[in-house]
């Protein structure tokens, strides 16, 4: 025991780089995720006294983590209020008319939301939008997939919390006693890398793969469209009005028909004025149905008893398993639908829609519902042995009417960031409790809207760099490095730190490797005499601007599965554009930094 105590105090600093190489190995390994690494090697650097309690508890403290959660509420907070489907049902009917002009249009949004949002919920949203995009211009989708990321993930590169690691790198280097980062202190050094980036892409385009997706479908795995029906009621303001003056209508809620009298009509019936009693056919994503339903001025779906109304009650999803004795049968004469106070407001099908309208629609295995009822017909629906998955639905309406608050409170923090006059972290907290308390989102759906795995892997990374420091193994590895570094010239820093960060996220965690290496770029900058600003900045996008590999960038890994990719056409796309990007960057670093 006590030999194992003289070697803690006198080989301190070379357990401790053991213990990170362990780590690495184990990122690269993936047998474990990287926050259940980074947890257990922050464990084991506690156990073995290299980080004591009060240093492992001090991580808490950092403001770059809790910064980084308040930015997932105010994303989340945008799709909520429907904001950001907004932008995409524009983009879409510009597409119907200019869609080869709508596909710059979707490169500059993507760019610019990726700026100010966390770039995963931005990417989510565009893959079905660049699905849509492809049939609309004839481009092969793996084609158009990539591109989107890539822009997305530069995007993420112009502002400091465009992406988590910038926010990271960040915290850290004001924890380190580095002059805090301003919002947009790294734009015109981003600006240079998103430049070269779309140059490659245009000019690369031809080692994109161009074989269909064999897996995703129309929409890339993300959007379940549902066939539903829109009711006039006999009392209905609407009675009157013309169907195309409705406004309701965009890429998420599609007009297919009219239904009156028994009789079906697909052309000419924008131009119809509405009579009490018509059916819109209509189809729609399950948060475009949710608002409707709230909206009151139809009323949704099908029901054997006309007064259940589809307000009442609460939504719940199922499937109707292959056992269920209404196989082949219509949607209207499924049996609990005549037992039961319920009402089916929509039906999804795999691959394509049910027709020719709800009612008539034939039950299929598979086939998931929407339905409506009071609290005693959805348990009774739970009890039901022919429906699996019963649950209430996830899905929700937006809140259109709070829109403007959340664009606002978004605002507000780029704003006051920008200007110096709040930090970042404190104006993000600040706007968080104003979309909280004026019910732009509610708290469990906030509080779902934060990768609570990305805030403990940034945790625990903290607290391996904050041992590392500790044990003087941050000082050992500079003291290695400098060396060689002091024969460098001082401008090949930036390109060092660069490719160093790049090369270490292709292959674990980015969020991970830019906590790890901040520390340590500090340190080595100190020890050279050199302003270690833009060598953070290096490492910032460095660690972020990753395209070679699926795994390299958290939105590598969606585009990767919606578009049924292969591992090789990340790197041959992927080598070329990182290194096109860090050379921009880096020569912009050198030549303006």
């Amino acid at each position: 025991m006590h030999f194992i105590i003289a070697l803690l105090g006198v080989y301190r600093a070379e357990i401790g780089l053991f213990i990170l190489a362990l780590m690495f190995i184990a990122f690269v390994r993936e047998r474990y995720s990287p926050t259940v690494i980074a947890v257990v090697g922050a464990c084991a650097f506690a156990l073995l006294g290299l980080l004591n309690e009060k240093s492992l508890f001090s991580v808490f403290s950092n403001s770059a983590p809790l910064t980084v959660g308040a930015m997932f509420v105010l994303s989340g907070a945008l799709i909520r209020t429907g904001v950001i489907n907004r932008v995409a049902d524009l983009i879409m009917a510009r597409a119907k008319k200019h869609p080869r002009l709508a596909l710059a249009e979707v490169a500059l949004g993507a760019a610019v939301l990726s700026a100010f949002l966390n770039n995963t919920p931005v990417v989510v949203l565009l893959i079905p939008i660049m699905f849509k995009l492809a049939q609309a211009t004839g481009y092969p989708v793996k084609k158009l997939l990539i591109p989107m990321n890539t822009i997305s993930v530069l995007g993420g590169c112009l502002t400091l919390i465009g992406t988590s690691t910038n926010l990271i790198v960040a915290g850290i280097a004001a924890d380190q006693g580095m002059e805090p980062f301003g919002i947009f202190d790294i734009t015109l050094y981003g600006l240079a890398g998103a430049a070269a980036g779309i140059v490659a892409l245009l000019c690369l385009s031809f080692l994109l793969p161009s074989d269909p997706p064999a897996i995703s479908g129309e929409t890339g795995g993300t959007v379940q469209d549902y066939l539903t029906e829109l009711v006039v009621p006999q009392d209905s303001e609407l009675i009157g009005r013309e169907i195309g003056a409705l406004g309701l209508f965009s890429p998420s809620v599609v007009l297919l028909g009219l239904k009156r009298g028994g009789e079906i009509r697909r052309r000419e019936i924008l131009t119809e004025e509405l009579r009490s009693g018509d059916r819109l056919i209509v189809r729609a994503d399950g948060t475009a149905i949710m608002t409707l339903r709230e909206s009151g001025g139809f009323d949704l779906g099908v029901a054997a008893d006309s007064s259940t109304s589809a307000r009442e009650g609460t939504v719940i999803e199922a499937m109707v398993a292959p056992s269920h004795p209404s196989i082949g049968e219509r949607l209207l004469d499924i049996p609990f639908l005549h037992a039961l106070r319920v009402r089916i407001i929509g039906i999804h099908r795999s691959r394509h829609l049910p027709g020719p309208a709800l009612a008539e629609a034939r039950v299929r295995g598979a086939d998931r519902l929407l339905i409506a009822g009071s609290d005693d017909a959805i348990r009774s629906l739970r009890d039901n042995p022919h429906l699996i998955g019963v649950d209430i639905s996830r899905t929700r309406a937006f809140r259109r009417n709070k829109a403007w608050i959340a664009m606002a409170a978004m605002a507000a923090v780029v704003l006051l960031s920008a200007l110096d006059m709040v930090g970042i972290g404190m104006a993000a907290v600040i706007a968080v409790g104003v979309i909280l308390v004026t019910r732009c989102i509610d708290p469990e759906e906030a509080w779902a809207a934060i990768d609570g795995d990305v805030l403990i892997l940034i945790f625990a990374m903290l607290a391996v760099g904050l041992a590392l420091e500790q044990a003087g193994s941050v000082a050992l590895m500079v003291g290695w490095i400098t060396p060689l570094l002091t024969i460098a010239p001082v401008w090949s820093l930036v390109f060092i730190v660069y490719f160093f960060a790049l090369l270490l996220s292709e292959l674990l965690s980015n969020n991970a490797v830019a906590a790890l290496l901040t520390p340590i770029t500090i340190a080595l900058a100190q020890q050279l005499g050199v302003d270690p600003r833009p060598l953070i900045i290096a490492l910032m996008i460095g660690a972020s601007a990753c395209f070679a590999t699926p795994i390299g960038y958290q939105t590598n890994a969606l585009v990767y599965a919606a578009g049924d990719y292969r591992f090789a056409d990340f790197v041959r796309i992927g080598v070329p554009i990182n290194i096109i990007v860090g050379l921009a960057v880096c020569s912009a670093l050198v030549v303006l930094g």
